[in-house]
């Protein structure tokens, strides 16, 4: 589930995060079948917006739902790690805390989520912060 591009993840409990989306995914009664993260740099991730999307900017992330309409979801999730480290201190927030923020994001974008009106973009912070305190507090125990 866990793949690297030209970055390498440093986060604890990889396992738990990963069974944490599976899920995340039959809260939202969403069938999974398969969801490959994968880890890179900001270029090599502007490089797919730049290619797939035509947008000339760095993001955090980019979700490619590859399954079809009515089938369990299998994706691929790329991942900027310089892009959330930057983001986690713009917003002073720890970078383990934003990484799952943006995983859990790219999930919620799989189970049918959107950002880009502003009712959406508060939906979404709102399940990010959902889905975020429920993994916070289930790794405590």
């Amino acid at each position: 589930m866990f793949r690297y591009a030209d970055r390498r993840l440093t986060l604890a409990q990889k396992t738990a995060i990963q069974e944490f989306v599976e899920k995340l995914f039959t809260k939202e009664k969403t069938p999974l079948a398969r969801i490959n993260y994968i880890f890179c740099s900001d270029e090599y991730l502007l490089a797919i917006n730049r290619s797939f999307l035509q947008h000339d900017y760095y993001t955090d992330i980019i979700t490619f739902g590859l399954s079809a309409p009515g089938k369990p979801v299998e994706a691929e999730i790329y991942i900027s790690t310089e892009r959330v480290k930057d983001n986690a201190g713009q917003l002073d927030i720890s970078f383990r805390d934003e990484m799952l923020r943006v995983i859990f994001h790219g999930a919620l974008h799989l189970c049918g989520y959107k950002d880009k009106r502003k009712a959406d973009i508060a939906l979404m912070r709102k399940r990010e912060d959902h889905y975020l305190k429920l993994f916070l507090k289930a790794s405590v125990h």
